[in-house]
């Protein structure tokens, strides 16, 4: 049986329930696209993406390390190494990232900015900066320096369980469920 509580309270059920306006899960979901759409005017006239900029901050001198193998940046922005593969090309092909020849393993391309990339990339900083902290304006400065706080300590506490692609289906889910939704033919009625 629900129950309304108070005006104050939102409707709960179960004590062990938690409203959907308090759970983790979307409400970091819907910071995560407040954000995105902050900083989209700030990075689409450039032809970019909030993970091409993701890119360009990783493997800039001044806000990240360059001469990382892509395996290694893939790992830093928590995403699948194949869309790590698909960033760098699109970014080399801008003229943006660069790959060389480790000196140390043959083998091993290792990435770079370009001058011009570095260049976009200071450029455009500020802004995507300024955009990013732009929800946050509702909060009081100390709010938002708690609040930022807050969330690195919860990232670094579980950095070791983020999984890039964990929520998708697996490859052969749709054919499986359309399976068990079948009758079967050993059943007969």
């Amino acid at each position: 049986m629900i129950k309304r509580r108070s005006k104050k309270s939102p409707i709960v059920g179960d004590p062990g329930e938690v409203p959907v306006d308090r759970a983790p899960l979307p409400l970091a979901r819907h910071l995560h696209q407040i954000c995105i759409a902050a900083t989209a005017d700030t990075l689409g006239p450039e032809g970019l993406t909030n993970p091409h900029f993701g890119v360009l901050i990783n493997l800039s001198p001044v806000t990240g390390k360059p001469g990382i193998d892509q395996i290694t940046l893939a790992a830093r922005m928590i995403i699948d190494r194949a869309r790590a593969s698909q960033l760098i090309d699109d970014l080399e092909t801008m003229g943006l990232v660069e790959r060389r020849v480790s000196d140390t393993d043959r083998r091993a391309r290792l990435l770079w900015l370009t001058p011009r990339g570095e260049r976009l990339r200071a450029r455009l900083y500020p802004a995507v900066r300024a955009s990013q902290m732009k929800p946050l304006a509702t909060l009081a400065p100390t709010e938002r320096e708690l609040l930022l706080n807050l969330l690195v300590r919860v990232v670094k506490a579980n950095v070791g369980s983020a999984r890039p692609g964990a929520d998708r289906r697996r490859r052969g889910f749709r054919e499986s469920m359309d399976a068990k939704s079948r009758p079967s033919l050993s059943r007969r009625s």
